[in-house]
């Protein structure tokens, strides 16, 4: 199992900074999720005129396979991190949705642990916000999902197994909720019913928190050949006879080129300016944006539209000519598939490096949770870049991780860590 580094120098979020995060990823995921059922519904937004109508339809990740299916109290994105970066100004930006099997949430449990054991004098000094109850709260959300009828739903978490690189979070999470963790072998359908194979029988399932992706959660509906997922869920689905989180079909709404629909989605759905602004972002499927892209790849960071974990992208300041000729064939014979933006200066904070400090840029993940209401976990996942100079902050290009402190009340002494808000 890959180790993901942890850093003992706190990020720290003042109590005003949190409240307008936090108002606008509610504002986001509401956005959101009424953009979801819409587009796989009436079609409204597209009808009308709201948005490009082939920038939505034409993404690989939208699935007509799932039109007109109704999901439990219309919401789609049940379970978000949403990755945000802070520029040299102090000011915040969303630069990505994660809608789909977001992970991370368990290292913000382990980092707060640790920090606690062994830093106890300096937690106790500061009045900090606890996350400990996003667990609660992601298990209170998994349970409001369940069939009409249901009191007591059985909840399971859904692994691909444990080769896969978000394992320890699986286990992490479903232990902690008191669930089982489950893998497809574990799963029946019946009648469009799910059952879990036990020592004493098949017992029924109600709600499905899946860390499968779309493709492979059923074998019938997807990838044939998928030993991962459960064959006949998706009719079960259908049937409305189990719940799964989050729903099939999300990834229309994470896809980079639709990201840069999201203030106008909040604009339609709610009335409302966006709180939380998108990084400036060029649509290589637009013509006059795709010749601009082309003609500054030295200078811009160049996206797959449907990449995750800093793979698939160009760092044009601190690439070769040779890199930057092979994006400008890709793009050129799919320009669909790519974004560009700006390279953005994220903040920084020192970085414990051996014996000494540096500075290292850094990100964050709030986690969201969307049911009965809407939860935001007190700051989320700081991501680190701990490759002096590295922009790239992701576990799998390097990056760690460090506790992150939402303060209780406006005049908290946060001092010398304050992350842009002294």
């Amino acid at each position: 199992e890959k180790v993901f580094p942890f850093d003992v120098i706190p990020r720290v979020i003042g109590a005003r900074t949190w409240r307008r995060l936090e108002s606008g990823l509610k504002q986001r995921l509401r956005a959101l999720n009424l953009f979801l059922d819409d587009v796989y519904g009436r079609k409204l937004i597209l009808r009308q005129g709201g948005i490009s109508t082939e920038i939505v339809l034409s993404s690989s990740l939208y699935m007509r396979e799932v039109e007109g299916l109704a999901v439990p109290h219309g919401i789609h994105c049940h379970i978000a991190g949403i990755d945000l970066v802070r520029d040299g100004r102090g000011d915040f930006f969303v630069l990505e949705d994660n809608l789909r099997t977001p992970s991370g949430a368990s290292y913000v449990q382990a980092n707060r642990y640790v920090m606690k054991r062994i830093l106890p004098d300096l937690f106790a000094g500061y009045p900090v916000r606890p996350v400990e109850g996003y667990v609660h709260e992601l298990l209170r959300h998994l349970r409001w999902l369940a069939p009409s009828g249901v009191d007591d739903p059985t909840v399971v978490l859904l692994t691909p197994g444990i080769n896969n690189s978000a394992y320890y979070e699986h286990l992490y999470l479903a232990k902690q909720m008191g669930v089982e963790l489950v893998e497809g072998s574990d799963l029946v359908v019946d009648a469009d019913h799910v059952f879990m194979r036990t020592t004493r029988g098949l017992r029924p399932v109600h709600v499905i928190y899946r860390r499968i992706d779309d493709e492979w959660l059923d074998p019938i509906f997807g990838r044939q050949e998928s030993l991962v997922g459960v064959a006949g869920l998706v009719n079960a689905y259908r049937a409305g006879n189990v719940a799964i989180a989050n729903a099939l079909g999300n990834g229309v709404a994470d896809d980079k080129a639709v990201y840069t629909l999201v203030p106008k989605l909040v604009r339609y759905y709610l009335d409302e300016d966006p709180i939380l602004p998108n990084v400036e972002t060029y649509l290589c499927a637009i013509d006059s944006e795709r010749r601009y892209v082309l003609e500054h790849l030295d200078s811009l960071v160049v996206k797959t539209v449907d990449s995750s974990g800093g793979y698939g992208m160009l760092i044009g300041p601190i690439s070769s000519q040779e890199e930057r000729e092979e994006f400008r064939r890709r793009i050129e014979a799919a320009p669909r598939a790519f974004i560009a933006q700006p390279v953005v200066a994220l903040s920084v904070q020192p970085v414990l490096d051996g014996g000494s400090f540096r500075r290292g840029h850094q990100d964050l993940r709030p986690f969201v949770l969307t049911g009965p209401d809407i939860y935001v976990t007190p700051g989320g996942l700081t991501r680190v870049a701990l490759k002096p100079g590295s922009l790239v902050v992701n576990s799998s290009q390097g990056g760690g991780s460090r506790d992150t402190w939402v303060m209780a009340q406006e005049d908290s002494p946060t001092g010398e860590f304050e992350d842009g808000d002294a």
